[in-house]
């Protein structure tokens, strides 16, 4: 059983097997378009000074592990150089109030000498008076002594040392941050810091100890009440690219539903679940990445813009950016691409908004494709196979006829204003051909037939011609054969430029299922 790719212009017929098609530009297998790969986290392939960077960065690490200073902020040597002052300021005042205190027992003495002059009848006045001066100085005194305790004594919690506790389990996402522990998976973790911040390491330390205190403190990781069921295809993983990245899929056309919006974003607490319920599904996403050298630690985000409410719903523009911002500075590296699919006008206005407050490295990492390009863009990191038939693949939930590892795709190229054939042969009776295609940007002429051998007998049509439209979805057919033939599936291009087919295909012989 074969596959026969035919030019409608007259070239010769080259039969091609499923294993291997020799076409020169009619079929091709799909195995080589372009991918991303993400920068390689083995010591060997890291420049001089980024492992000069990770090194310092290690040793930072360990010391605030150590000293049990991972996560101090600061704060606490702040607060003791803005005291310095006030102590400094509470002594001069102390010194001043001894020395006027001088001042007034040398005016008490002087009185006293002034007074011993005066008649009798004046002296019991005047021990009087020095008893109200002695009780006054007694009381400075005390007064002063008390202040001077409050100088020089230390509080109760300043005599005893603070407890410092130190935790060498320390770790983020299930690595060690500990490099002294000898995981190989803890230099993956410390460089998505550093690559975060262009390889700085007292930067990339700074970011580390506000992710893990963000994670320390943050109370939406427990096991929250989850979003409506309308919401459960926002966020989901399907598949992975052609380096291996899983693939998780935003779809954001969920929120046009005026009831849903208002359920998920309509108040303040919905808003806080909504937050809490996509860092949760990060976190699960993070668990499925092998973070270890040489293995795969990103994940490929792909955002459906199709019916999604535009930039007046305030309170869906809020919510995405506060994800971007918690993503970007307590997720760094998780991500190697973020493509935004379905892509409105609206959206470039939009994109504005968020985008200065991005850093370039980030916005690096996005792709835009427009709606009559999606299937292409996404084909350049995904194999078709992989790609979901919504968005041009392949890719069927629950498929029970092709696996992606017992079918290889073929491409045939349809040039401009001309018709490609493409034949499926059923070598006996009773064979039953399966079938998928399609044509990306579709705009084309498609139709199905089958071609008995036996020239007596007549063609069917499986599969009456039709102008499929750019938002066609894969094609998925299948035909008994009762004798044999071949199908014949007919792609004709009217437009000026040139189309590409994908398309795979089985054959399910009666007889080799009795045997």
């Amino acid at each position: 059983m074969g596959v026969e790719a035919v030019s409608g212009n007259g070239a010769e017929a080259k039969e091609v097997t499923a294993a291997k098609v020799e076409a020169k530009e009619t079929a091709v297998a799909v195995s080589k378009n372009a991918s991303f790969r993400e920068e390689s986290n083995f010591l060997a392939d890291l420049k001089e000074s980024e492992r000069k960077a990770l090194a310092e960065l290690r040793d930072k690490v360990e010391a605030a592990i150590v000293e049990g200073k991972l996560f101090d902020d600061g704060k606490a040597e702040e607060k003791k150089k803005a005291e310095a002052p006030v102590e400094k300021e509470v002594k001069k005042e102390a010194a001043a109030e001894e020395k006027k205190e001088e001042e007034e027992s040398k005016e008490a003495e002087a009185e006293e000498k002034k007074e011993e002059s005066k008649e009798v009848e004046a002296e019991e006045k005047k021990e009087e008076e020095e008893s109200k001066e002695e009780k006054k100085e007694e009381e400075s005194k005390e007064n002063e002594e008390k202040k001077e305790e409050a100088v020089q004594k230390p509080t109760a919690d300043e005599e005893k040392p603070a407890t410092v506790v130190i935790d060498k389990d320390i770790s983020l996402w299930g690595v060690p941050l500990l490099s002294s522990k000898g995981d190989d998976s803890t230099d993956v973790v410390l460089l998505k810091f550093l690559r975060a911040r262009d390889f700085k390491a007292g930067a990339a330390f700074e970011m580390l100890r506000k992710t893990l205190r963000w994670r320390r403190d943050w109370k939406g990781f427990a096991a929250g009440e989850e979003l409506p069921e309308e919401l459960e295809g926002a966020c989901y993983l399907d598949g992975a690219d052609r380096e291996g990245h899983p693939v998780c899929y935003n779809a954001l056309g969920v929120f046009a539903d005026e009831a849903v919006y208002k359920k998920a974003l309509g108040t303040e607490e919905g808003k806080a679940r909504f937050l809490q319920w996509r860092v949760r599904a990060m976190e699960r996403h993070v668990a499925d990445l092998d973070l270890k050298p040489g293995g795969v630690s990103s994940l490929l985000q792909v955002t459906d813009l199709r019916n999604s409410p535009g930039p007046a719903k305030k309170d869906l523009r809020v919510a995405v950016k506060q994800v971007l911002d918690l993503f970007q500075d307590n997720y760094p590296e998780l991500v190697t691409r973020n493509i935004l699919i379905n892509v409105p006008f609206w959206y470039y206005a939009f994109s504005t908004l968020f985008y200065p407050f991005m850093t370039q490295r980030t916005k690096s990492k996005f792709v835009i494709a427009r709606p009559s390009k999606v299937t292409e863009t996404l084909l350049k990191y995904i194999p078709i196979e992989a790609i979901p038939v919504k968005y041009g693949g392949l890719k069927r939930d629950n498929d029970t006829e092709f696996s992606a590892e017992d079918s290889e795709v073929t491409e045939v190229i349809v040039k401009a204003n001309s018709t490609e054939t493409i034949e499926i042969e059923a070598t006996e009776a009773d064979t039953t051909l399966t079938w998928d295609l399609t044509v990306l940007g579709w705009e084309v002429n498609y139709k199905e037939e089958f071609v008995p051998t036996d020239e007596g007998s007549y063609t069917i049509i499986v599969r009456k011609g039709k102008k499929m439209a750019s938002s066609e979805e894969a094609v998925r057919n299948s035909f008994r054969a009762g004798e044999p033939g071949k199908v014949v599936l007919t792609v004709e291009n009217a437009s000026n430029r040139k189309k590409k087919v994908l398309f795979r295909h089985k054959a399910k012989s009666a007889y080799a299922k009795k045997c």
